[in-house]
């Protein structure tokens, strides 16, 4: 009784369809890149917010300073903390804006990105596709052909 050696069958199955490596790196690519300039957006917006926060605080940080300071007399203290709240508002609003201006800016990139990217693995998934149909029949053919 003869033993079918599986091992040697599956070798040849393989060499039969072979795998291109490089469509694997390609392929791998193009999130990685899409990833970097993500992150590149992200880092940016983050740099921009807490610049934007920095100088929130440091304004702030001023306007308290002139509500610590001694006043001559006690009516003083009173409009001191009134001029400080109406700027502390005046702040939060030019501030807000402000953020809303830099996740509108984060936002809008990274739609273009999408964007961008689908177009690109889209074109990409096609071309893999057509290359691995014609390669698989080529395959096929030259098994057949070797069958016979």
């Amino acid at each position: 009784m003869a033993t079918t050696d599986f091992a040697k069958q599956m070798q040849d199955f393989m060499g039969a369809f072979p795998v291109d490596t490089k469509a694997m790196q390609d392929a791998f690519k193009s999130p990685a890149a899409l990833g970097e300039k993500m992150s590149k957006v992200f880092l940016e917006a983050a740099e921009k917010s807490a610049d934007l926060s920095t100088k929130w605080t440091k304004a702030t940080l001023a306007k308290v300073g002139e509500v610590a300071t001694v006043k001559a007399d006690p009516a003083d203290y009173s409009k001191s903390i009134s001029d400080f709240a109406s700027s502390s508002a005046e702040m939060v609003s030019e501030h807000m804006a402000a953020l809303a201006e830099i996740a509108k800016r984060a936002q809008t990139d990274t739609v273009e990105l999408m964007t961008a990217a689908g177009k690109d693995m889209s074109a990409e998934a096609t071309a893999a596709v057509q290359k691995a149909t014609t390669d698989a029949t080529a395959a096929v053919k030259k098994a057949t052909t070797a069958a016979k």
